[in-house]
């Protein structure tokens, strides 16, 4: 097949060019390289399987341009207000391609008769009420709070897939990701690489709130099989969660990290929870597993080894 992922030289993104590139498919990978890295993907360049476009996913595709399915990714995501990449620092791209961009991607797939696959996010769930989180949980989510350009936006886009996919038009699938890690994850102040950073460094674990807080993280191994068993096995308009269900607390990783890597860091407690912020995060995942035959596999200790192993082979990984 030829697959285009939007997104593709972001973290998860440039995972699932690699993978799809594994599995003998075809790639073209759309990047605006807004938030991407051109070194995610560096490695593809030579590849006869791999195509890079820079374009911005938003924008309407070449029509000559032929492809058997979609994967969007494309969009900022990180929720650290002081990263000049993050979906707070850049409100209207993350408004404008989880939905403008959505809605034109869904007609271009429409047009050729293309399977389709919107990544959302856990964060369409808020700070939730129900626990675990299963896909007809309808959420709490503030539609003003400095989360919503990136909540609402995804939710919206979930809206627009299932409006092409209920008209019968569409073969559109939805995935909402949970917290997720890995080799190529960006710096930017979400808690699993920084607390790697921070311990290669022998610096303190910064943690918002008391640290009771609790995510599930996934390894972005297992996540890149998940999003390719949804677009291969689910079904058109449904909702399908992606994620670890072993939960565990922010001290709880704190702990752990310390432990693999010998650091003497501390746990330094920074300020309060940020407004919005989710209390607890844990996904059900019967329906992957039902459906989807799927289920992660790597548990938080190995795959936090991976990591460290990854970060300890780059120059300077924490700048």
């Amino acid at each position: 097949m030829r697959i285009v992922v939007t997104g593709g030289a972001g973290f998860l993104g440039s995972h699932l060019c690699d993978k799809l590139i594994e599995l003998d498919h075809q790639v073209i990978c759309i990047d605006n390289l807004l938030t991407g890295n051109p070194f995610n993907i560096a490695h593809l360049q030579n590849s006869p399987d791999f195509e890079f476009v820079q374009a911005d996913a938003s924008d309407s595709f070449p029509q000559d341009l032929d492809f058997d399915a979609i994967c969007h990714l494309a969009s900022p995501a990180s929720p650290n207000k002081n990263n000049p990449k993050s979906y707070q620092a850049l409100p209207f791209e993350t408004m404008q391609v989880n939905s403008f961009g959505t809605w034109n991607l869904c007609s271009e797939a429409l047009a050729r008769g293309a399977k389709f696959l919107f990544a959302s996010t856990s964060e369409v769930y808020g700070d939730p009420l129900e626990h675990p989180q299963k896909e007809d949980y309808k959420g709490n989510v503030s539609t003003t709070g400095p989360r919503a350009v990136y909540d609402e936006a995804k939710r919206f886009g979930e809206t627009i897939v299932s409006a092409f996919a209920y008209s019968g038009r569409l073969d559109g699938r939805i995935v909402r990701i949970f917290n997720t890690y890995g080799p190529r994850m960006d710096s930017d102040g979400r808690v699993v690489i920084e607390f790697v950073n921070a311990a290669l460094q022998n610096k303190p674990f910064p943690v918002f709130g008391d640290g009771t807080q609790t995510r599930s993280f996934c390894f972005v191994s297992d996540l890149i099989e998940g999003i390719i068993a949804a677009m291969e096995k689910g079904h058109s308009g449904e909702v399908y969660n992606l994620g670890n269900p072993d939960e565990f607390t922010i001290l709880e990783l704190a702990e752990k990290v310390k432990q693999l890597t010998n650091a003497s860091s501390v746990v330094s407690f920074v300020q309060d929870m940020p407004q919005d912020d989710p209390t607890r995060r844990c996904p059900d995942i019967t329906k992957a597993r039902t459906i989807l035959g799927w289920e992660p596999k790597v548990s938080l200790e190995e795959g936090l080894k991976k990591l460290v192993v990854y970060l300890q082979t780059i120059e300077k990984p924490w700048v």
